[in-house]
């Protein structure tokens, strides 16, 4: 394939000022040669991902590296680099516990990337929709197949979605919906609970609900089922008030890395608390489920839980999403 040496692009750059403060600006940078194994991408979109204002803001558990490109993920088409598998105009997407992280990601117009961090866009997504899925929507998907593995059927009962107007959340809610589960949302915004209903949400609790400050080592059984974007307490009561050999599934951290609990509803009850991590996955099971989520998973109107914003728009996106203002999935144009 073709080299694109010396090419001017645009990206979003995460860097240590002067003071020693981390911040993240637009700058202009040169496209260097790939090296053998390597692709070009040209971006067409990246998204938001609460991980992404981590890195951004320089959280050092999550830039591995300053200066450092942000974005998790993208999708785009091969611009060049050197490959047997690819052609110049396929389109597809990135993703990777290194992109983003370690090595520069999404936030820019070009990437040059390993081969083994691309793979093809499944057929009936588009760049965009697959953008709108993004690591939030591929990451709800993964909570729900967890709790199908675990026998977490529709007539099971109960399902509650925690931060469920997050990125996440309220593509678990859709999802879930979706497939005919009965789906209860939390959320701390009141303003919201009309949205949640319109996207699938049968009763929507406050973050209250979800908070239970008591010493009972278990509640009333409710849930057969969760999904949880929080972590903390929240994630403490809705274990402590899921059924008997319920399993409740937990992706998030922004209410506390602590989990104050006893192992009653593990000894007592049969609850199985399963952990979703996307980055260590398989490249087989992830190519598994994003065929789903582009054939029988597929949202129909997935655009009315997302939102396109430009390049120079996404430092106020970034700082929208760490004060928990974002309700939805952010993507990216570059």
């Amino acid at each position: 394939m073709n080299s694109l040496p010396n090419l001017k692009y645009r990206c979003l750059v995460a860097e240590k000022d002067p003071q020693g403060n981390v911040t993240a600006a637009i700058a202009e940078r040169t496209l260097g040669e790939p090296a053998p194994g390597e692709l070009v991408v040209r971006i067409a979109f990246s998204s938001l991902n609460y991980k992404d204002a981590l890195a951004a803001t320089g959280h050092p558990g999550v830039a591995r590296r300053l200066p450092l490109v942000p974005g998790i993920d993208a999708a785009g088409t091969i611009a060049g680099g050197h490959s047997t598998r690819f052609q110049p105009g396929d389109e597809v997407l990135i993703f990777h516990a290194q992109f983003g992280t370690e090595r520069d990601g999404g936030y820019a117009e070009y990437a040059v990337v390993p081969e083994e961090l691309v793979f093809k866009l499944p057929r009936g997504l588009s760049l965009l929709e697959a953008m709108s899925i993004g690591t939030g929507g591929f990451t709800a998907a993964q909570c729900v197949d967890e709790l199908l593995r675990h026998q977490i059927t529709p007539n099971s009962g109960q399902i509650v979605v925690s931060g469920a107007t997050g990125g996440v959340g309220i593509y678990a809610v859709k999802l879930l919906a979706r497939l005919g589960y009965q789906v209860v949302a939390s959320t701390g915004k009141a303003h919201l609970v009309d949205w949640l209903k319109q996207h699938g949400a049968r009763e929507v609790l406050t973050r209250g609900d979800l908070d239970d400050r008591t010493q009972r080592p278990l509640l009333s059984a409710r849930w057969a089922g969760a999904v949880d974007t929080v972590g903390g307490n929240t994630l403490a009561t809705i274990l402590r008030a899921t059924q008997p050999f319920g399993c409740v599934t937990a992706c998030g951290l922004v209410g506390g890395a602590d989990l104050p609990l006893t192992v009653y509803p593990f000894i007592l009850r049969g609850v199985t608390l399963q952990g979703v991590d996307t980055a260590g996955i398989t490249p087989a099971y992830r190519a598994e489920l994003w065929q789903r989520l582009a054939g029988d998973w597929r949202l129909q109107d997935i655009e009315k839980i997302s939102y396109v914003v430009p390049l120079d728009g996404l430092t106020e996106e970034i700082a929208r999403i760490l004060r928990g203002e974002i309700a939805g999935r952010v993507v990216v144009k570059l």
